[in-house]
């Protein structure tokens, strides 16, 4: 079911959802967190259209903030709340939001989104592009228990690391890190098969300015205390890792595909999935954990630690 609501408010929105959710049958709620995408026109569609898949595993209420106007046009823009409203079938497991903020009301999202978020559940932040200097300061950001961006998003994804570092707030993370997760567990792995190796030294590959290269070879440093090489390929994406040890070279290698070959001393090359994986995926394992990661925090100071010695 679906309700447009145009120059409304917040209350009228709320009264509106509990309404349509009346209309079929289900006044009652299952929703587990609030998940508040802020955005833009141009990536609404595919922000809201990944994060109803994710919906299928975590059940929520999504509260996409659309800003229709940039600063420097609110003055020629009348102040007007319209939205969107979606429940039961066109929701998938949850309800779906739709806020588009015009003029200076694209600068106070915060009053209007805070009425609508469930009530003693968790509130989860996603930026796709575009997303504020400092997470933890930000009028929604403050709202949530976890902060997402995305530096694959940014223009400068390097120094978008460096400015999320920077600014580092207990619940922030990036999806260039948990694109990471495949790579960190399959690593794991091969170094627990040869417990007593001692790692000498690791080497990072992928194309230029590629922010979970960065992330990765800053984990593997802060891990293994050893120093990891960049080296800079065509791509796509990480391409290779090595880690040099006592007994010779653990190797991943992923040139291309969802295939990846591992390599392991003593043993026969094996082939193990490594796939590159949506963004609905990646919000999904992200909506899992609602505490903080400290192992991306470590990682991202080591990733700009690096990144600045470089420049």
């Amino acid at each position: 079911m679906k309700t447009e609501l145009t120059d409304t408010t917040s209350s009228k929105v709320n009264a509106a959802l509990l309404k349509a959710r009346r209309a079929i049958g289900s006044p009652t709620m299952g929703m587990v967190l609030t998940l508040v995408v802020v955005t833009d026109e141009e990536n609404a569609y595919d922000a809201v259209r990944a994060a109803s898949e994710a919906s299928r595993e975590h059940p929520c209420r999504i509260i996409a903030v659309i800003k229709r106007q940039g600063r420097a046009h609110r003055r020629l823009t009348p102040t007007r709340l319209d939205a969107e409203l979606r429940v039961g079938t066109d929701a998938g497991t949850g309800e779906i939001i739709l806020l588009r903020l015009h003029g200076d009301l694209t600068g106070h999202a915060g009053p209007v989104v805070l009425p609508l978020l469930l009530p003693d559940a968790p509130v989860v932040a996603w930026w796709p592009a575009d997303a504020p200097q400092n997470l933890g300061r930000d009028e929604l950001g403050r709202l949530a228990q976890r902060r997402i961006t995305d530096a694959y998003a940014s223009l400068g994804p390097l120094d978008e690391l460096d400015a999320r570092a920077a600014s580092y707030t207990a619940g922030d993370t990036d999806l260039a890190w948990t694109r990471l997760t495949p790579w960190r567990s399959l690593l794991a792995a091969a170094l627990d098969q040869k417990p007593a190796v001692a790692v000498t030294g690791a080497a990072v590959e992928s194309e230029a300015e590629n922010p979970s290269a960065e992330l990765l070879a800053g984990w593997l440093e802060d891990r293994l205390g050893v120093p990891v090489d960049r080296v800079v390929t065509d791509g796509p994406v990480i391409t290779r890792v090595r880690l040099q040890t006592d007994r010779g070279e653990i190797t991943v290698d992923r040139p291309s595909g969802a295939l990846a070959t591992l390599g392991v001393p003593g043993q026969p090359d094996r082939r193990v999935a490594l796939k590159i994986r949506s963004t609905a995926e990646l919000i999904s394992e992200e909506l899992r954990r609602l505490d903080s990661d400290e192992t991306y925090a470590s990682a991202l100071r080591r990733a700009r630690h690096a990144g600045a010695a470089s420049k």
